[in-house]
């Protein structure tokens, strides 16, 4: 059993002498290491849980990274955020992976995603107009889009776990009725169930966004984290998507969270609509985010490639394990970001399997209900770290009874 109280053994990517493979980045670290830090994920629970929920990776950074920080502190450069460094970054990032052309003239920094997203909210709907979610999604899209004094209409996600386009139909129609405003808030990838959306069904959003006079506002904070065999596709890219508003960071395939800055990126027929955001908000962005998030995008494809790899390892390990240790949960592999959607209905644990698993394994997984409609008896489980890990968490899961 992996225990906090013991080194564990060196795992794949780890050489003798303690040095890690860059290639590897996901089993460069034990578990006492990891226990060490101080963020959230490894302080909430007890040193006896093993934590797999929230998302961030149990990894080193990128040295490119730690060095552009290392020297921004050397020389005391811990100043205010200034000029196009992080969206000069984003664009050589997104013309060399995604074909996308972007203008740093149509784009601002903000704080980080989700409070980009609630200013994105802000300039195309109004005080209770609707905005259009798709569950089960990222728990904070329901609480932000009620903090900024919009209303959630829901349309559910297919049971493919795909976009159901007659569904968001429905739901734009309802949130425009009497001409109310409303925005379309898309998660691309899709967070908790790892979609990625094709250009077809992309297209038919924008299309459908026209019809209604809907704006679409898209998170695509986990675009780089999606491996060869699926392809991220920018919404801004598609046609009908000019008049769209993206928020993109380098904070989740880097593993950033703590260091906030995130940009926002405005169609050419939304440039307009970019240009009205407050010039405080982009006070908010740490400079230092900004130094190493530009870092990431710049020099990091090395290290990312490594992680790509390692989670495409960890989503057939995990297959694997759930076929031969728990048969009943249901499991479809994500095409992107580093996360796992588990149906356990099949194990009679309720609503709430991450209760019954905390409680009785001491596995910490994201609680399914708090993902919105078609959550309940599902848990998200966090594929970033070693394989010992996913191995230790399944028997820990198999183990409830």
């Amino acid at each position: 059993m992996v225990d906090g109280s013991r080194t564990a053994a060196p795992g794949p990517g780890v050489r003798a002498g303690g040095q890690t493979d860059p290639a590897d980045p996901l089993s460069a670290l034990t578990l006492d290491q990891l226990r060490r830090r101080t963020s959230v994920k490894w302080r909430r629970f007890p040193p006896d849980v093993l934590p797999l929920w929230v998302a961030e990776m149990d990894v080193p950074l990128a040295e490119p990274i730690v060095r552009a920080l290392t020297d921004a502190i050397a020389m005391g450069d811990t100043g205010y955020p200034w000029g196009t460094r992080y969206a000069d970054a984003l664009a050589g990032f997104a013309a060399g992976h995604w074909d996308w052309r972007i203008d740093p003239d149509r784009t601002a920094i903000v704080p980080d995603v989700m409070l980009g997203v609630v200013e994105m909210l802000k300039l195309v709907t109004g005080d209770g107009d609707a905005v259009v979610l798709n569950p089960p999604v990222y728990p904070p899209f329901y609480q932000f889009v009620a903090h900024c004094g919009r209303r959630v209409v829901e349309a559910p996600l297919g049971a493919d776990g795909r976009l159901d386009l007659a569904g968001l139909a429905t739901a734009f129609r309802s949130a425009t009725t009497g001409g109310h405003r409303a925005a379309y808030l898309l998660c691309s990838p899709h967070n908790p169930t790892g979609t990625v959306h094709t250009r077809d069904e992309l297209s038919a959003v924008a299309q459908l966004a026209d019809r209604y006079g809907v704006r679409v506002v898209a998170d695509e904070i986990h675009a780089p984290l999606v491996p060869a065999g699926a392809r991220f596709v920018p919404y801004l890219t598609v046609p009908g998507g000019d008049d769209g508003l993206a928020l993109l960071s380098a904070s989740k395939a880097w593993n950033l969270a703590g260091l906030k800055a995130a940009l926002a990126v405005a169609g050419p027929a939304a440039a307009a609509d970019l240009a009205r955001l407050p010039e405080e908000v982009g006070h908010g962005p740490s400079h230092l985010g900004i130094i190493a998030h530009s870092a990431a995008l710049s020099e990091g494809g090395r290290w990312l490639a490594g992680l790509l790899a390692g989670l495409d390892r960890n989503r057939r390990l995990l297959a694997d394990l759930l076929a031969e240790r728990l048969p009943a949960v249901g499991y479809r592999p994500p095409e992107g970001t580093y996360l796992a959607w588990l149906d356990c209905r099949g194990l009679d644990l309720g609503d709430d399997p991450a209760a019954v698993f905390l409680e009785r394994g001491r596995v910490a997984l994201n609680s399914g209900p708090e993902f919105g409609t078609g959550g309940a008896g599902h848990v998200r489980f966090n594929l970033a770290t070693a394989p010992e890990n996913i191995v230790e968490a399944v028997d820990r899961m198999a183990a409830v009874r």
